[in-house]
């Protein structure tokens, strides 16, 4: 080869295929909140990095201590202000500020504040904190420190009854 055809050789490269699978492409919005609450779609993925979706699929357990912190946060709600009454002070200092200041929003605000977390934290049982503990584990928490709180105020109550 001569070098006038040397220099009209042309080395051609391809750049490696992009993988536009890597990024989630889904949203979470508002909708896919409320919606993966009351028609959950697939329980799995399709591939095996989909098998971990966060927000569409509850496990039934999840009701269970959703609706048992809700009541036993209704059942210290009753206890809270039945022991108010007979001279007993507010720990929590948001409830005591309602309390003092606006005593006829105190149920609402303190169901807000309970329904509210519960639904946040049943939306998102699936997702790991610092990936380290998931958490469902904090809501069985919460519900073991309701429990222990209601039988504290039981307690306090014995008492009076």
């Amino acid at each position: 080869m001569s070098e006038d055809e040397q220099t009209d050789v042309q080395v051609v490269t391809t750049a490696p295929p992009v993988d536009r699978r890597v990024a989630d492409r889904r949203r979470l919005t508002l909708r896919t909140f409320f919606q993966s609450g009351f028609t959950p779609r697939r329980r799995g993925g399709r591939r095996a990095e989909d098998h971990e979706s966060l927000v569409d699929w509850h496990e039934p357990e999840l009701l269970f201590l959703a609706l048992a912190i809700v009541l036993l946060s209704v059942t210290d709600a009753f206890f809270t202000l039945t022991l108010l009454t007979n001279g007993a002070n507010e720990a929590n200092p948001i409830i005591a500020y309602v309390l003092i200041n606006h005593p006829a929003y105190f149920a609402a605000i303190k169901m807000i504040l309970t329904g509210g977390g519960v639904l946040v934290l049943v939306a998102m049982a699936r997702a790991r904190v610092f990936k380290v503990v998931r958490v469902k584990h904090i809501l069985q928490c919460f519900l073991a420190t309701y429990f222990a709180l209601v039988c504290y105020e039981i307690w306090m109550l014995r008492d009076l009854f």
